[in-house]
């Protein structure tokens, strides 16, 4: 039983891809860690990701304390854009190949097994607050929760979906080496808090987390907590100056180089011809889009990486 807080009502969503192969069974053992802990669970796994959404939004309207998600990015970015703006906390149990979110809440991002466990640790305090991310583009707007992507990232991301060979994250290195090999600069038209600007350049993210492509720390000054974004331009570079700035990326040191430039806004236009944007992995649909910050507009069960989370240290890996 809960020795912090009375037991809690929790809808668990399973990524539908995680009934085969090494994921399997992967969400029956969060589900029953959950019950064993006291809680009432009504966990959900569908066929496909819409059916998820709808099914999640029915039980969250419901009545529910938390939404825990269970697989990758994808599945984290499906329970911030339900959850934020309202009462009810995100769980997140990663079991992606990228889990970005994941590491910037400070979860074990490559151990299922003590990811549960923190995450039934943590559901016996009250739930961490932070800021999300919303991306307006025409008349639909989404929630995210790590970073956007506009830039050669971006088209990364696209040319990954399109490929059907590999799976997992050799598809995504495979997109990289082919765009490298076609590295293209983009025309784009910027308003930061208000502030217009044309930029030539090869890649421009906007993060209220540190990293994307499965931990390359392209803002390793963001925070989650701080009321603001954090926005990521870089100038045109040759392949080769490209190649050697991302090299860099992995540790956070790209900085330094005077073509990198780094933003604190809370308000982003993003204007460009042929460029499709993303957010935490998910496709938003072609430019221009507008982002901007929601401060503390998401209850999260983080670890003890994240400033006013509550984690079990060495509990959890044991």
């Amino acid at each position: 039983m809960i020795r912090g807080m009375p037991p809690l009502r929790l809808v668990v969503a399973v990524n539908p891809s995680a009934s085969t192969g090494r994921r399997r069974g992967v969400g029956d053992g969060v589900v029953a860690a959950l019950r064993d802990a006291g809680h009432t669970v009504e966990p959900l796994q569908e066929e496909s990701h819409a059916a998820l959404v709808d099914a999640v939004r029915r039980e969250l309207d419901r009545g529910a304390d938390a939404l825990v998600v269970v697989g990758g990015d994808g599945m984290v970015a499906l329970g911030v854009d339900l959850v934020a703006g309202t009462p009810v906390g995100l769980g997140v149990v990663p079991t992606g190949t990228g889990n970005d979110m994941a590491r910037a809440l400070g979860l074990p991002h490559d151990d299922v097994a003590a990811a549960t466990r923190l995450l039934v640790h943590r559901l016996e305090q009250p739930a961490t607050v932070i800021d999300a991310g919303r991306v307006t583009r025409g008349d639909e707007s989404t929630w995210f929760g790590c970073m956007l992507s506009a830039g050669f990232d971006a088209v990364v991301n696209e040319r990954a979906n399109r490929l059907r060979w590999p799976r997992g994250r050799r598809r995504y290195d495979l997109a990289l080496a082919l765009e490298l090999l076609a590295l293209r600069h983009l025309s784009y038209r910027l308003e930061i808090d208000g502030v217009a600007s044309e930029v030539r350049g090869t890649l421009v993210s906007v993060g209220n987390g540190q990293s994307f492509g499965g931990g390359m720390r392209v803002l390793p000054h963001a925070r989650l907590d701080d009321g603001l974004l954090d926005v990521l331009v870089v100038e045109r570079l040759t392949r080769l100056q490209f190649v050697r700035l991302f090299a860099r990326v992995a540790a956070g040191t790209h900085l330094d180089d005077p073509r990198v430039h780094v933003h604190r806004a809370r308000r982003v236009v993003i204007e460009s011809g042929d460029v499709v944007a993303y957010a935490d992995g998910e496709r938003i649909g072609a430019l221009p889009v507008t982002v901007e910050v929601a401060p503390g507009a998401l209850r999260v069960y983080g670890g003890p990486g994240l400033r006013g989370g509550a984690g079990c240290g060495a509990d959890c890996r044991t």
